[in-house]
């Protein structure tokens, strides 16, 4: 494998492409949330990944949970926007760069996991545009300071395919103190009212820590959830490190952003923790 560092695709677009612009806009949205903990320790979080403009004050109420706090390595689950693949690709070699710096990939892990799993690969083409997983990136520069990412995007959204995917980083995170990041948007394009309802669907079953009822419902479309596969991914792996409880932090759509109600899509940001109870069947 030839150490390629993946560059940004949508920084100047989805989020400013000047480092202090960059910088500035993330703790502007990071101050604007009341700092609170959980009682527990943080496995994993849900965040979306619309521009910042839209979904960045959503994003950070999760962020802004695991500010200061370090992780031997930050695993991104995402979903594929523009290249079809089955499976999971992980980006192994090199590093992620973003207007804030350059972000080293934790080789080690990702070699583990297509070791672990024949439905992960090392697929480049898969990250190279692909928007979902980049725009976490800065929050995640922004709060815990230098880290080593496994980028991990999934292209087919079966539950099956999630829960192996979860299953297989939940082996090869074991003792280690990670953070796990699900990147997705909810509803998409529904008049205001109709969106609310789909995405408290997808909040009740965040609440409830559920991800095979999260799968079903989204198999037979009853919601939406562009990045729904990841999520599984990570509430899998979450409850398999010992995650036991979980917790939505903020909801709103570009409608409570822009005004226009007409077609909106939603963002939601949620916690998964383990309380001591947990840590006795996680670890």
């Amino acid at each position: 494998m030839r150490e390629e560092a993946r560059m940004p695709a949508v920084a100047g677009t989805f989020y400013p492409g000047d480092a202090k612009t960059l910088s500035r806009q993330v703790q502007d949205f990071l101050s604007r949330v009341p700092k609170e903990s959980v009682p527990g320790e943080i496995i994993a979080l849900v965040s979306p990944h619309a521009g910042y403009m839209y979904s960045g004050q959503v994003a950070a109420h999760a962020y802004k949970l695991v500010a200061g706090t370090k992780f031997d390595a930050v695993v991104v689950f995402s979903p594929s926007h523009r290249y079809h693949l089955s499976g999971g690709s992980v980006y192994a070699s090199g590093s992620y760069e973003t207007p804030l710096g350059s972000i080293p990939i934790e080789k080690d892990l990702c070699q583990r996991l297509m070791e672990e799993s024949s439905l992960i690969r090392f697929i480049p083409k898969a990250h190279s545009q692909e928007h979902s997983l980049e725009v976490q990136l800065p929050f995640l520069q922004e709060t815990i300071g230098p880290f080593r990412l496994v980028p991990i995007i999934i292209g087919d959204q079966s539950f099956q395919t999630c829960e192996e995917i979860g299953q297989a980083t939940a082996r090869v995170l074991r003792g280690k103190k990670a953070l796990l990041v699900a990147s997705t948007d909810l509803s998409h394009y529904h008049p205001y009212e109709e969106a609310v309802k789909l995405d408290q669907i997808v909040l009740d079953h965040l609440r409830a820590f559920d991800p095979r009822k999260l799968g079903q419902d989204l198999g037979v479309g009853r919601m939406e959830a562009c990045g729904g596969g990841p999520v599984i991914a990570a509430m899998v792996a979450a409850k398999e490190l010992g995650a036991d409880h979980a917790q939505v932090l903020k909801y709103l759509n570009s409608g409570d952003v822009t005004g226009d109600r007409s077609g909106v899509v939603g963002y939601a940001a949620a916690v998964f923790f383990r309380t001591q109870k947990g840590l006795e069947n996680g670890r």
